[in-house]
């Protein structure tokens, strides 16, 4: 069971904004001494200059203070989601994408488009090449591919996708895609968000997931 996080380089990008900041901070501080040691003793500088760049010092320390609190707290709640996303490491995810078939029947959940008599279930291997079609029940539900081709040949092993052809007195009223069940070996933290690895190192977003199962169910 594996959740690793990929976090590591928008950390690293989120924590180069600080140490500018931190940056200017210190020159700033330094500007500021420097001047204090060169005014002129006859002229000094004024008590409202002074007090106003005081307050811009502040304000620039409470930015970076701010800016530390916020990314500690980023990388907190990425953490948190992966170590939810544990439990899902091992189960079945219902999702819209290709399948890893290798000799064991594969689980598809397809969705006629309502009013459909006849559907034909199309297959595509990772080229995107029809290597099956067949005529299923036009009703929704899960169903067991077995991997084969349109004459009952099996299929060598590879990622496949699925789409369905919802007819309705021979005339065809709509293609989807197929959702498939497929165990989860991974997951992993991104800027663009939490993703999932499946079977045969095929990845897709956690927030595309529709379901969930034990994998002995299948």
């Amino acid at each position: 069971m594996e959740v690793t996080s990929t976090t590591a380089s928008t950390t690293s990008q989120s924590s180069s904004s600080p140490s500018a900041i931190s940056s200017d901070y210190d020159t700033f501080l330094k500007m500021l001494t420097t001047q204090l040691q060169n005014q002129d003793p006859m002229n000094p500088m004024e008590s409202d200059d002074f007090a106003m760049q005081l307050a811009t010092f502040s304000g620039v320390e409470q930015q970076v203070r701010t800016n530390e609190i916020l990314t500690s707290m980023s990388g907190s709640l990425g953490v948190m989601g992966l170590s939810e996303l544990a439990g899902w490491i091992g189960r079945e995810a219902r999702v819209e994408a290709s399948a890893w078939f290798d000799g064991t029947p594969v689980t598809i959940s397809p969705n006629p488009v309502v009013g459909a008599d006849r559907a034909n279930l199309v297959v595509r291997n990772s080229e995107g090449v029809i290597v099956s079609q067949e005529t299923i029940e036009a009703e929704a539900g899960p169903i067991e591919w077995a991997g084969t081709d349109s004459s009952g040949t099996p299929l060598p092993e590879g990622a496949y996708s699925f789409s369905l052809e919802s007819f309705t007195n021979g005339e065809l009223i709509g293609t989807t895609d197929v959702e498939v069940y497929a165990e989860i070996i991974e997951a992993k933290g991104g800027s663009d968000g939490t993703i999932l690895v499946l079977k045969g190192g095929i990845e897709v977003p956690a927030s595309s997931v529709t379901a969930l199962r034990d994998a002995s169910r299948s």
